[in-house]
C-alpha cells in the first residue's frame, strides 16, 4: 500500500510540482492550499508525513503544528523560504523534524521523505522494550514513560533519545546524532539537534536546566548519564 504525503502549501504551482514528482516517486499525495484546509485532510486520512509551507493565509504552518502536535506525532518537514535561522529554530521547536530552504531540488526533497519514512519503519518493526534509569522505551508502540509517565515524543525527539539511551556513556557528536534523527548530514543544520535535545529535556528532565539523564559535553555532544 502506497504511502500518502500531505503537501501543503498556498502556491499552486508549488503543489502540482510536489504531488506530480511525489506520485512518480510512489506515493498518494493529498494537497492543502492553507493549515486549516490541511488540519481536516489530516485527520481524516493519517498521512505518514506531512510537508508544509509556512506563511500561508488562513493557518500558517507554526499555527498548524502546534495544533497538530496535540493529537498525532506525523513526521513535519517544513518548506521554508524564509532565510533567518531563527524561523527555522521556531518550527523545530514547535515540534518539525526538519526543514528545506526554498528553492528546493525535488531529488534533494525525495530524499529526506525516503529517509524519514525508513526511520519510522525502523522504530515500528523491533518488539523491544529498553529501561534505562527511570526511562522506558518501548520501540514497537513508538513510546516513552519517564517514572512511570507517559511523555509524547516527536519522532526527532524519539529517535534521538533511542541513540542516546542504547548507549549510556558514550558521546554522540551532533553529527552522529543529525544521522540518527535524519539519516544523512548537512553542513550547517547541527544546531537542528540542540534544538531538538532542548525539546527533549523539557519533556523527560525533571529539571531540563540541571539535566539528570541527557549531558552536554562541550565542545563535543551529547550523551546518556551512565549512572
Amino acid at each position: 500500500m502506497a504511502r500518502t504525503i500531505l503537501a501543503v502549501d498556498d502556491a499552486h504551482s508549488v503543489r502540482t510540482m510536489l504531488k506530480d514528482y511525489m506520485t512518480e516517486e510512489g506515493f498518494r499525495v493529498l494537497t492543502a492550499a492553507n493549515g486549516l484546509d490541511a488540519l481536516a485532510l489530516a485527520r481524516r486520512d493519517l498521512p505518514d508525513l506531512i510537508l508544509l509551507d509556512i506563511m500561508m493565509p488562513e493557518m500558517g504552518g507554526y499555527d498548524f503544528i502546534r495544533a497538530y502536535r496535540q493529537e498525532a506525532d506525523t513526521p513535519i518537514i517544513l518548506l521554508t523560504a524564509r532565510l533567518e535561522e531563527t524561523d527555522k529554530v521556531v518550527g523545530l521547536e514547535l515540534g518539525a523534524d526538519d526543514y528545506v530552504t526554498k528553492p528546493f531540488g525535488m531529488r534533494e526533497l525525495a530524499a529526506r521523505i525516503h529517509a524519514v519514512l525508513r526511520r519510522t519503519e525502523k522504530n515500528s518493526a523491533p518488539n523491544d522494550i529498553l529501561h534505562v534509569a527511570d526511562i522506558v522505551i518501548d520501540h514497537s508502540r513508538h513510546l516513552v514513560q519517564v517514572n512511570g509517565q507517559a511523555v509524547d515524543l516527536t519522532p526527532s525527539e524519539f529517535n534521538l533519545l533511542a541513540a542516546l539511551i542504547t548507549a549510556p556513556g558514550r558521546v554522540f557528536s551532533r553529527t552522529q546524532l543529525l544521522q540518527q534523527i535524519q539519516g544523512y548530514s548537512l553542513e550547517g543544520i547541527e544546531r537542528t539537534v540542540d534544538v531538538h535535545i532542548r525539546n527533549l529535556r523539557a519533556k523527560i528532565e525533571p529539571d531540563p536546566a540541571h539535566p539528570r539523564y541527557v549531558e552536554t559535553v562541550f565542545g563535543v555532544g551529547y550523551r546518556f548519564r551512565e549512572d
